[in-house]
């Protein structure tokens, strides 16, 4: 091979390469989006945690109540984050084999794919679990009740 079919074979794997990476900066904002979520369920469960010593037995309930739905909620946030995890590691693995199939001159092409799709289904069911705990969040979201006006 010479140096330019070499040179030419990796211009076009980093052009093979540009659509993963810009999964990756999706997959990225999602998890900004997941985390920040995650973290006001907690901040939100802790408050509640807090005030259940003091509160009357009516309120109790409520409240416990209330944590069960934020435990759930966080549930499906937490697998949301893991599979999104899971699937950046995948595209990063997709990545390095199209470098090192074109480095190695092997065809791990079925490679590619087989984990492309992996990846793909790992973001399917993250975004699946992210639209169940939105689905929660907003099934027992109460604006304006307990306001006086």
């Amino acid at each position: 091979m010479t140096q330019d079919s070499g040179i030419t074979a990796i211009a076009h794997v980093i052009q093979l390469a540009v659509a993963p990476v810009f999964l990756l900066t999706g997959v990225g904002a999602l998890l900004g989006v997941l985390t920040n979520r995650l973290a006001r369920i907690i901040d939100r469960a802790r408050a509640l945690e807090e005030r259940l010593g003091v509160q009357g037995e009516s309120e109790r309930s409520a409240s416990e109540a209330h944590l069960a739905t934020l435990s759930e909620r966080a549930r499906h946030i937490n697998r949301a984050i893991i599979l999104s995890v899971t699937c950046a590691l995948l595209v990063c693995a997709v990545i390095a084999a199209l470098f090192g199939g074109t480095f190695f001159r092997t065809d791990l092409s079925g490679l590619v794919g087989a984990v492309f799709i992996a990846a793909m289904l790992a973001l399917i069911v993250a975004l699946v679990s992210f639209l169940l705990e939105i689905s929660i969040a907003t099934r027992n979201l109460r604006i304006g009740q307990g306001r006086r006006g």
